[in-house]
């Protein structure tokens, strides 16, 4: 199986020079671990980063999973740190659910961390662990009859997640350069811990731009509302966190029919997923969504309908909402003239391409059509190729139905121009910046990262 490599954004030094001048100056200036079936995820207060491998099978368990002689689970994935803690306690977790394990040698960990330091971890712990690191990543590859593609799972506020993983995702881009890789980020909360988690997001997502296929977000701000607001959790942890995470992710890769599968389930959920949202190297950025989501206790009084749930997903789409409650109905889609193109709150969030994942009783006589709107989409690509739908008549989590949207639209837009001026503002008055040179990152490093997601920003800000 084979795709076009990731190519590189275009840049444009006009738009550091905008970014400088219209900046006021700076004010003064993670970690989650969930287990689902089939998946889990693991991100450090430095950034624990995970590789997942998807390989063809006729069985969908085996996308994620091997089996052992002794007929025992283990995940297809190499957990990375550089610390051993965080990976202990995630091995141990999985063996004690009885259900999967790790493998005993799918995991690579040293003694000190990155200091949160994206330099560290991409120009020094990266270079000098990489024959390991890729040693164990071909010993894992050679266990699949076909690979299918790469899921890097990374968080990008500390050193090793964010410095670490990128250099991994590097090194597998060199070494598989027709398999498709995704990389699921971790952003931090809009007030981190770290003091320079924007320096370290900001290296993340430039170098990431020209290595993956697509990036999948999921903002830590965003989940502990969910937390909070749906889920009714007074006293919210990390491994609530890591709990919706899972299961959000799970609805996007459990076993689904596709346009492309014939009737029969999809063997390469990944390779299918990259191809219908991200098929323009200037678009790379994926969120998503999933409802119904509510406390376990409440499930069982609860009842859903598919006409409900659907229109609350168009709206959650086109407002720019992540969870049902608190939905802008106000918002709609504009007339061909007056589509929006500023950052302002409360806009209409243009689509360029969205992916309907329905589970549950009587998917197939569910009606698609309001997502399949061409008002929803940019102008100069039908809906036809920008709305993709998979199904599957299995309920999933617990949930009688359950919808899921995958959007490649503007809905990242506000958070990475926050994000990208908070960092610029810290760079203009070089703050911290002798930290990340004396381990092998310029200036000129960091006004590149800059450009390249300022034409990010631009591309997205365009869409109508």
């Amino acid at each position: 199986m084979s795709n076009t490599p990731a190519m590189a954004a275009l840049r444009s030094d006009r738009s550091v020079t905008h970014r400088k001048n219209s900046r006021s100056p700076p004010p003064h200036g993670q970690t989650h671990t969930a287990a689902i079936t089939g998946y889990y995820t693991e991100h450090a207060h430095c950034g624990t980063h995970k590789v997942v491998w998807f390989s063809f099978w006729p069985d969908a368990a085996f996308y994620t999973f091997s089996l052992q002689v002794q007929q025992d689970l283990v995940a297809r994935a190499l957990l990375i740190d550089m610390e051993p803690k965080v990976i202990n306690r995630s091995m141990s977790m999985a063996a004690k659910s009885g259900r999967w394990s790790y493998g005993e040698s799918s995991h690579f960990s040293q003694k000190q961390g990155s200091g949160n330091n994206w330099a560290n971890g991409y120009c020094v712990h990266g270079p000098r662990h990489r024959d390991a690191v890729e040693e164990l990543v071909r010993r894992e590859v050679e266990r699949c009859d076909r690979l299918a593609g790469l899921i890097a799972m990374m968080s990008v506020a500390g050193g090793t997640g964010s410095g670490v993983g990128t250099y991994v995702t590097q090194c597998l881009r060199d070494i598989y350069p027709s398999s498709f890789i995704l990389n699921h980020l971790t952003w931090p909360y809009g007030t981190g811990e770290v003091i320079v988690q924007n320096y370290n997001s900001v290296l993340t997502l430039a170098h990431l731009y020209q290595l993956s296929d697509a990036i999948l977000v999921h903002e830590n701000d965003t989940v502990h509302r969910i937390c909070s607001q749906l889920l009714n959790i007074k006293h919210i942890s990390f491994s609530d966190i890591n709990r919706v995470i899972a299961h959000q992710l799970g609805s996007i890769l459990q076993p689904a029919l596709t346009a492309d599968s014939h009737g029969a389930y999809s063997r390469n959920p990944l390779g299918e997923l990259v191809s219908a949202l991200a098929c323009h190297p200037e678009y790379k950025l994926l969120s998503m969504c999933t409802i119904p989501q509510m406390a376990s206790s409440s499930i069982a009084y609860s009842t859903f309908s598919w006409p409900g749930l659907l229109k609350h997903l168009r709206q959650m789409l086109i407002s720019n909402t992540k969870m049902e409650e608190g939905i802008d109905w106000q918002v709609r889609p504009p007339a061909d003239s007056g589509r929006s193109r500023s950052l302002a709150g409360g806009s209409f969030n243009t689509s360029l391409a969205n992916l309907l994942i329905l589970r549950g009783k009587d998917v197939y006589s569910a009606e698609t059509g309001g997502i399949d709107d061409p008002a929803l989409y940019t102008s100069w690509l039908s809906s036809k190729e920008a709305f993709s739908l998979w199904k599957s008549p299995v309920p999933f989590n617990k949930y009688e139905k359950s919808a899921t949207l995958v959007s490649n639209s503007q809905a990242l837009l506000r958070p990475l121009d926050d994000m990208v001026g908070k960092a610029w503002n810290m760079f203009a008055s070089r703050a911290y910046i002798h930290q990340y040179i004396k381990f092998g990152i310029s200036e000129e490093d960091f006004l590149d990262s800059f450009t390249s997601l300022e034409q990010v920003i631009s591309s997205y800000g365009q869409l109508c």
